[in-house]
């Protein structure tokens, strides 16, 4: 009976595995056709919007686990070492971050602009290295912090494989001394930690704010950053939603760690609407023309006053008042749901910041079906990945039927 159970669990681990791979060929089917078709700028503006996106819910997701390490809290559960199952998607990030360069000329509009003394900073080579670096550390870092986590969880009677005998060299040296290996998290999570707050800044800076080269926020930075957590802590709560659907009672994902990242879920779905908003206060009250102008084309005139509207009560006044009930905190379903349509929320938000920049010319909003085909192909990517991590290190998804 048991056998049976795990020939029929491993088929159906293989039809999903397929399924995502063929939603990553359909983006790049969509991708590709939309190079070679008229508007070869809308293709890299999905691609631009997909790659801040999903790498911002990897970069998010992982900084929970780093977080819940450095202030000890216990609470999280099982959901801290499932979040680092989303390492695995830094090395897709990275070479979606190169291919980037391929398709500078179609997403960075100031290219040809004169940018009044601000070439120093606004220039191609320059971006792309401080970025290709600033990545690169940040990734580094997380990989470091996952070692030593692993080595922590590491269940030496699980099938081995080339990734699980490094980890298990490590471990064999190391798991006399447990302290040392929480030393080690404690420093490499507080770097993860600051180098997240830094890079994504970095990010926000060149990627989004500099579309609209004429147009400066201080505090845009740490909005990408509280964004990216958000977003983070979204994915995390649907994967975990769907490993306690798939186990049921059996999982150690209980309601009481949905009640509590969703309380830090809303948490920060507050902080994110009043960053957008004291954003805008000082803006409006400043009154400058070259500030006011980036507003008001997002909030107030057409087509993208709609998209504004959509954005916030999406992202924020849906799930405000959705989330007030503490019931529904509980519940997965209903959890993996709401985190879905926020995500949705802000692939829109990114388009709402990019796409007057990128499409300024557009009598309607630039979106179309292959941008959702796009997108696609970037979930089936983060898909695989996460699930390929959670395959070659089960101990991120303890069960009591297992313990």
């Amino acid at each position: 009976m048991i056998e049976n159970d795990t020939k029929t669990m491993q088929i159906n681990t293989t039809k999903v595995y397929w399924l995502f791979l063929i939603l990553v060929a359909i983006g790049v089917a969509a991708f590709i056709f939309g190079l070679t078709s008229g508007h070869p700028e809308r293709a890299w503006q999905a691609y631009l919007i997909n790659f801040l996106l999903w790498s911002a819910i990897a970069q998010g997701a992982v900084l929970f686990s780093a977080v819940m390490h450095m202030t000890k809290a216990r609470w999280s559960g099982p959901i801290s070492g499932l979040s680092e199952s989303f390492t695995a998607f830094f090395p897709l990030s990275f070479i979606l971050f190169l291919l980037l360069f391929l398709g500078r000329a179609h997403i960075f509009p100031w290219l040809h602009e004169d940018l009044h003394g601000k070439e120093v900073w606004l220039n191609i080579p320059f971006l792309f290295w401080r970025d290709f670096f600033g990545l690169l550390i940040l990734y580094l870092l997380g990989f470091a912090y996952l070692f030593n986590a692993l080595q922590l969880k590491f269940d030496p009677n699980q099938p081995s494989g080339e990734i699980r005998k490094y980890i298990y060299n490590a471990w064999k040296q190391n798991n006399q001394n447990p302290e040392r290996i929480k030393n080690k998290m404690t420093i490499y999570g507080g770097l993860y930690i600051l180098a997240f707050a830094v890079v994504l800044c970095l990010i926000g800076f060149d990627l989004v704010m500099s579309m609209d080269p004429h147009w400066i926020s201080t505090l845009f930075g740490a909005y990408h950053f509280v964004k990216a957590f958000f977003i983070g802590l979204g994915a995390l709560i649907i994967v975990a939603a769907i490993i306690r659907l798939k186990q049921g009672e059996g999982s150690e994902i209980k309601p009481n760690h949905f009640h509590d990242i969703g309380k830090l879920f809303f948490g920060f779905c507050l902080l994110w609407a009043d960053f957008f908003y004291v954003q805008l206060m000082v803006i409006y009250y400043g009154n400058i023309p070259e500030e006011t102008h980036y507003v008001i084309a997002r909030t107030m005139l057409a087509p993208w006053n709609k998209l504004a509207w959509t954005v916030f009560i999406v992202c924020f006044i849906g799930p405000f008042f959705i989330l007030l009930n503490q019931r529904i905190k509980t519940k997965p379903v209903l959890m993996l749901t709401i985190c879905s349509v926020v995500i949705v929320g802000i692939w829109l938000e990114h388009l709402l910041l990019l796409g007057p920049a990128l499409s300024h010319e557009s009598q309607s909003i630039p979106l179309s079906f292959s941008d959702g085909l796009i997108s696609l192909g970037f979930l089936g990517l983060m898909a695989i990945a996460v699930g390929y991590f959670l395959k070659v290190f089960p101990e991120a998804v303890p069960s009591t039927e297992n313990t």
